[in-house]
């Protein structure tokens, strides 16, 4: 009872917001990763599996069976679930990948401008645990090991306002790096490539062009990289 009284005591502890410079700073890495043609192809495994892991928890929420998950080595990856293959459950399980990424990023910015820096990093480590049950491949399976390890790396070595900054770097990180995904993803339906991408099955599922579907996670990503870039800034503005 000690031990877990003292975890929960550090998990749910505040911390103070972090100086503008340094969360700018935050926000230069993470954008330095994503536009980065050479980091980006290393850091996109990361966003795959927040939006693997969204398909996955969209499935759950909405009553279907998860079958299992796979991450690949060129950064693709696959959701698998059972249920009814149409209908607002496979509408709603579709749409999460893309849209989850950005989704995961604001609810990271809002854990942090409430100052729960710590509890987001322990609250990402049991989403990765949870995801690791499901995971169907060997590459899947080191993929989210060595992700895991980092979080961990930084949660249990890091004073607390290197924790913080660390927490701030992988917001960042969500937010930019969700839109970026939705153009790559256009950028390939223009060019024949990506013909069974998530949009083009709800435009099969709903009867809405996919290039509508393709705005709407824009739209989404695009809204969640505002609202939580400005929770983000808006108690450091003055600092």
């Amino acid at each position: 009872m000690d031990l877990v009284s003292s975890l929960w005591e550090q998990v749910s502890a505040t911390s103070p917001p972090l100086p503008l410079w340094l969360l700018v700073l935050t926000a230069a890495l993470a954008a330095a990763l994503v536009l980065s043609p050479t980091l980006w192809q290393r850091a996109r495994h990361s966003v795959t599996i927040a939006h693997e892991g969204a398909h996955g928890l969209a499935a759950l929420v909405t009553g279907r069976r998860l079958a299992g998950i796979r991450l690949h080595s060129d950064t693709s990856g696959v959701t698998v679930s059972a249920g009814r293959p149409r209908g607002p459950g496979m509408v709603l399980t579709a749409a999460a990948g893309y849209t989850g990424p950005g989704l995961f990023g604001l609810g990271a910015a809002a854990l942090l401008a409430a100052g729960f820096a710590i509890g987001l990093l322990w609250a990402l480590l049991l989403l990765l645990a949870l995801l690791l049950v499901q995971i169907r491949n060997w590459y899947g399976l080191w993929s989210v090991l060595v992700t895991g390890t980092l979080v961990f790396a930084a949660t249990w070595w890091l004073p607390a306002a290197g924790q913080s900054a660390f927490a701030a770097g992988v917001t960042w990180f969500l937010l930019l790096a969700a839109p970026k995904t939705v153009l790559e993803l256009q950028a390939k339906r223009r060019s024949g490539a990506a013909r069974d991408s998530d949009a083009d099955q709800l435009a099969r599922l709903t009867g809405l062009p996919g290039i509508v579907w393709v705005a709407v996670f824009l739209l989404v990503d695009g809204g969640a990289l505002l609202l939580g870039g400005w929770w983000l800034l808006r108690d450091t503005a003055l600092l």
